[in-house]
């Protein structure tokens, strides 16, 4: 049970924990010599039922079984976002700031309804590239997450991490098959577009992982992604590779983490197979480089994800499967079955039934959900 509280205090903390797909489109208010400003939004509410199922060893730690139905958000929380950008001789001046919002207030904490700044950053754009500098998503998983099929679904819940109630969002697959992007502080530097070929790469401010007195950053933590974009008449396929690496120092203790993580997606005629998967040592299994970690456990992850889009409806089956080498060996995987149909631009209903099971040495938590959602976007 403390294992759990300490959860849910880190995502009341966050407010919402997971990531926001770009929107289908959005709402021009200002286009004139030019300069531009325009508004995207994002709302979607789920019925769910998620029912816990522990052995011994697992309700002796957190707690017995639950079968509990809520009225949430999904993987995505609901935001609202902002963004400009002016022209001025040969460079464009940018910048975005977005607002996430939690629904899951009235169960704990009445209507107190908390706010997070998830992105507040300026650009500068010209023939030679972008710099990103301010608040942003970070790079390592970044693809993973934003090539997710189940994005605008559900996913994953538990007890052990707080999930089931709580004030945040689900978990989609983070922790099963990847580690989150958390917002960060940066200064990032993205290539132009080489037929189809482009590299970021950024100075991110780093995480405290090292909790021994004392314990410093002497550097920023260090991200980059590469990705590769390109259709040929009806197949188009997307790559990405990335990378991270920081270091935690103290007086007779350092913590290194490293990771690398890659993806491939191809689309064929309605279909699309997505392939997805991280590795590293010194990561948070749910956050990458944040929080206290142990140095040199490794952990990876994958996530295998098939659909098949005809007419309105889009049928999507996912497996992701998260390991950590450690004392307990834990693990974490989600089975995800899950039916979109839109219903216009903007407008889509959901469904799906996803399994979660959690193993930590002989415990063992197994959640099976049904959610049954309305998303709108704009």
């Amino acid at each position: 049970m403390k294992h759990a509280q300490l959860f849910k205090g880190l995502f009341a903390l966050l407010v919402v924990l997971t990531l926001c797909a770009p929107a289908s489109a959005a709402f021009t208010l200002y286009d004139k010599d030019g300069a531009t400003f325009t508004v995207d939004g994002f709302f979607n509410t789920f019925y769910v039922n998620s029912n816990s199922d522990k052995n011994a060893a697992m309700e002796a730690l957190i707690g017995p079984d639950r079968n509990q139905s809520r009225i949430k958000m999904g993987f995505l929380p609901n935001y609202i976002g902002f963004n400009f950008s002016k022209q001025v001789d040969d460079i464009k001046i940018g910048g975005r700031s977005s607002f996430w919002v939690t629904i899951n207030d009235s169960d704990s904490t009445v209507t107190s309804t908390g706010i997070d700044v998830r992105q507040f950053y300026g650009t500068v754009d010209a023939s030679w590239g972008q710099i990103l500098f301010g608040k942003d998503f970070t790079l390592f998983c970044r693809s993973n997450i934003f090539n997710d099929e189940i994005l605008m679904g559900y996913g994953n819940v538990s007890d052990y991490n707080g999930l089931i109630d709580g004030n945040g969002v689900s978990f989609g697959d983070i922790g099963s098959g990847y580690t989150y992007p958390l917002p960060t502080a940066q200064i990032t530097y993205r290539t132009p577009d080489f037929s189809g070929f482009k590299l970021a790469i950024g100075l991110m401010d780093p995480a405290r992982t090292n909790d021994s007195p004392g314990a410093e950053e002497k550097v920023p933590r260090i991200e980059g992604e590469a990705t590769f974009n390109k259709t040929f008449g009806d197949f188009s396929t997307t790559a990405w590779v990335g990378g991270m690496t920081q270091t935690s120092q103290s007086a007779g203790k350092d913590v290194d983490s490293n990771g690398i993580s890659y993806g491939l997606n191809m689309k064929v005629a309605g279909f699309s197979l997505t392939g997805s998967g991280f590795t590293g040592s010194g990561l948070n299994t749910l956050l990458g480089a944040f929080g206290t970690v142990t140095d040199g456990e490794d952990a990876s992850g994958y996530l295998v994800q098939g659909s098949y889009t005809i007419g309105k409806f889009r049928l999507v089956g996912s497996y992701g499967d998260t390991k950590v080498d450690n004392a307990t060996n834990d693990e974490n995987e989600t089975v995800i079955g899950a039916l979109f149909y839109t219903i216009n631009d903007y407008l889509k209903l959901v469904g799906e039934y996803n399994v979660n099971t959690i193993t930590v040495g002989v415990a063992e938590e197994k959640t099976n959900t049904l959610a049954l959602g309305l998303v709108a976007n704009f």
